[in-house]
């Protein structure tokens, strides 16, 4: 037996690398040696398991017991682990437990499912609805309705092809004529359209493409999660990153098997949290990926005023065009109803067919003669006023699923009787009618409905309709209410070093639809609404060639966000913004003449002539741009958590949503300038002072004193560092800068990390502390460390 490895040290920064073929693990091996010098403690992959060929994502995983080929092979992820630690470095990974493509060619699980059905050993992996469609598992791959389509169906040998789909015959079967041939399988190829209304299986979000595993059998989790294991047992890997809990059936039952499987090794979670909401007290994880600390340093860069004067700008510029009159709340609503009633039919029927199920044969008088649409209506009220991602059988489902949504809820019917239905609804949630295995699946598809629902509703469509602030459209943001104050940002990290010290804390990462320095520029326009205001009329004065005004805007501070850039990018980000918004034009409903209208704007406007004006205002304002750069790295690099930071953002780094922003890692020239010498400088601070940022450490907010004290935001780890940044710089310099604003230090000296010939004591000058950047991070001096 291998002895138990001892768990490694919590990471004191890691450095997320986008694996694939253009960058395998030949390629990372060959960026140890720089990553280790930046002062990282681990590198974060991707994806590393098999997946379909040519992924450049690697989360349509296809075998769980492979590494992936494409990058190397387990030797490859070997050789990198060895060169990584030669320098110094581990490696956390990240695991996909929720799906695998719906590719059977290269899914040899799946092909097993599809040519045996129900009583192949592997049936019991794939969250099947056996009982639908005639039990056959509806494959949404045609091009057209199957009559169309017939002649490109081909018997080859034991396999059906399409094009370039193969799919596995039923034995017994390959002589039939094709239309019977098709009856007789235990899958039906049907045009594409028909996933969004008749699909059953559960998917990944919306995405027909990625089937829902059921690693809730503790079968199936053994047998998804073996090879990783191993890499962990062995020395191999020594954390991991869990993607999209909430699309699980019990995130908290498979969070403790993971915990006790891995002996406790470090692990965070792609949790979600709505604003205000706190993550499961009871997981046995580090905690988030730290969208919620994204958000937090987000909005402490951002103005409140100046973020109301640009919503009623917004107001007046798009309107009659924006959703529901330019009010977060109701476009996030009616994005709610839209999903559920277009893209996620399949998800709604499932789970309308189970509960309606266990009502019909419940022995509770009070569920019985409850109408499917009574019951269908009922649960989309009350999923579309759901404020988080989903309930948790740990968590309170009542502060969830709450009793003033379910009074709102009880009003779409006619009927008061028919109401009644909202609050069967509602109890079963509750638990009230028992833990049988009905009420507990009727419980599980409610929740993964619900944050299937939540996340295309918001991240997916609401914040492509609701553009105000583009910054403030981020995953885990409130576009509603995009700045902090320092008040609420200092009692965050407090919070975050009591609760989670070792949770994650990510500003960039390759699910953001604007990097951290994108956002930074935008926050800006927040302090000068009026110049933006002045900017925008200048440019749109004619308003020819203009698709809509609402994606005008968006364009022009799509613009000012990225500076210069090929015109090409910038049309590839609206186009997906239009479509993700579906106005005007969709995925699935494309309107090419719209969408060409939308190209021809981009090119003539943003990316010609009048983009000159939005150019110059960003010059023009470059360094409050640059002041909310730095702070944003510096107040992420020394809060509490453990940073995150994306391929290429030690230096300033451009981009859009993705695939823009997961090209091949490309690292920065070796002057990257001021980011890159600030985060450099942080890492190795955090790398030989682990102490002062870890679990034991301490956070105490420092508050600046004199006229100008609000634009000052300060902190203390652990009484031997001071980070201090500026907030809200054009604002500042409007108001005559620092004058005679101090911030008291604790007692002792302290010097400037990046220049340790400054130092200071007692109640110093600000804009002595500051120097030449807009941001300070100190050091206490003449200790023994």
């Amino acid at each position: 037996m291998t002895p138990e490895r001892p768990d490694p040290a919590v990471p004191t920064a890691t450095y997320r690398l986008q694996l694939q073929p253009e960058f395998p693990f030949a390629a990372a091996a060959s960026a140890v040696p720089y990553l280790a010098s930046l002062g990282v403690s681990h590198l974060h992959l991707s994806p590393v398991l098999e997946s379909v060929p040519g992924s450049t994502h690697g989360y349509d995983v296809v075998d769980h017991a492979r590494v992936r080929d494409e990058l190397g092979g387990e030797d490859g992820l070997r050789a990198l682990a060895r060169t990584a630690r030669e320098h110094g470095l581990g490696l956390v990974v990240d695991i996909v437990p929720n799906h695998m493509a719906m590719a059977p060619r290269h899914n040899h699980a799946l092909w097993e499912v599809l040519r045996e059905g129900p009583k192949s050993p592997y049936a019991r992996w794939f969250d099947i609805d056996w009982e639908a469609q005639g039990g056959q598992v509806l494959l949404p791959v045609l091009g057209g309705p199957v009559g169309a389509e017939l002649e490109h169906l081909e018997v080859d040998g034991d396999v059906l092809r399409y094009y370039d789909h193969v799919f596995p015959l039923r034995e017994g079967t390959a002589e039939l004529p094709l239309p019977r041939l098709l009856d007789a399988q235990w899958y039906r190829p049907v045009w594409w359209r028909l996933a969004r209304t008749e699909l059953n299986y559960r998917r990944f979000f919306s995405i027909s493409e990625l089937i829902g595993v059921r690693v809730e059998d503790p079968e199936v989790f053994d047998a998804t999660h073996a090879k990783m294991l191993q890499l962990l047992r062995e020395g191999v890997v020594d954390g991991l990153r869990v993607d999209h809990p909430d699309g699980l059936a019990d995130p908290d039952d498979y969070l403790a098997r993971l915990h006790e499987a891995t002996g406790g090794r470090w692990t965070v979670v792609e949790k979600i949290l709505a604003d205000g909401e706190h993550l499961p007290a009871s997981w046995p994880v580090a905690g988030t990926t730290g969208y919620d600390a994204l958000r937090q340093v987000d909005g402490l860069f951002t103005d409140p005023a100046g973020a109301g004067e640009l919503l009623g700008q917004y107001r007046r510029f798009a309107a009659p065009q924006t959703d529901r009159g330019g009010q977060w709340e109701a476009t996030v609503r009616r994005a709610a109803y839209k999903v559920l009633t277009h893209e996620l039919v399949a998800e709604m029927d499932r789970l309308t067919r189970v509960t309606a199920r266990l009502c019909a044969t419940s022995p509770e008088p009070a569920l019985r003669d409850r109408a499917p649409w009574a019951l269908r209506t009922a649960l989309l009220e009350l999923l579309v006023r759901l404020e988080v991602y989903r309930p948790y059988t740990s968590g309170d489902t009542a502060a969830v699923v709450t009793e003033e949504a379910a009074a709102e809820a009880r009003q779409a019917f006619v009927v008061p009787e028919e109401a009644g239905a909202v609050d069967v609804v509602r109890e079963l949630l509750l638990g009230r009618y028992g833990d049988g295995p009905e009420q507990v699946e009727f419980r599980t598809r409610f929740a993964q409905t619900s944050s299937a629902l939540r996340a295309k509703s918001v991240e997916d469509t609401a914040f492509y309709r609701y553009v105000p602030l583009l910054s403030a459209t981020e995953v885990g943001g409130n576009p509603g209410s995009p700045a902090v104050s320092p008040e609420d940002f200092h009692a965050y990290c407090a919070r975050v070093q009591r609760d989670w010290p070792a949770m994650g804390t990510v500003l960039s990462t390759h699910d953001t639809k604007r990097s951290a320095d994108v956002r930074a520029a935008l926050a800006v326009l927040t302090e000068v609404p009026e110049r933006w205001a002045d900017v925008l009329a200048e440019v749109t004065r004619t308003g020819e060639g203009v698709p809509d005004a609402q994606l005008a805007w968006a364009a022009w501070q799509t613009v000012f966000g990225l500076g210069p850039a090929d015109a090409e990018r910038v049309q590839e980000a609206l186009l997906k913004h239009v479509r993700e918004a579906g106005l005007y034009t969709s995925w699935t409903e494309q309107e090419p003449p719209y969408e060409e209208a939308v190209a021809a704007f981009v090119a003539a406007g943003p990316c010609g002539a009048p983009g000159e004006h939005v150019a110059a205002l960003r010059t023009a304002l470059e360094p409050h741009i640059r002041a909310n750069m730095l702070g944003a790295v510096l107040v992420q690099l020394t809060m509490p958590g453990v940073p995150d930071l994306y391929q290429g953002t030690e230096a300033e780094y451009r981009a859009l949503v993705d695939p823009d922003n997961r090209r091949p890692a490309q690292f920065p020239p070796p002057h990257p300038g001021d980011k890159g010498a600030l985060t450099a400088a942080a890492l190795r601070l955090r790398a030989r002072r682990p102490e002062v940022f870890g679990d034991a450490a301490t956070y105490a907010p420092l508050a600046a004193e004199g006229p100008a004290g609000a634009h000052c935001v300060a902190f203390a780890r652990s009484e031997a560092v001071v980070t201090a940044v500026t907030r809200l710089s054009a604002r500042l310099a409007e108001a005559g800068g620092w004058r005679d604003t101090v911030l008291p230090l604790p007692p002792g000296r302290w010097a400037d990390v990046l220049a340790p010939e400054r130092e200071f004591t007692g109640h110093a000058r600000v804009e002595e502390v500051f120097g030449e950047l807009p941001v300070v991070l100190l050091e206490r001096v003449g200790e023994s460390h």
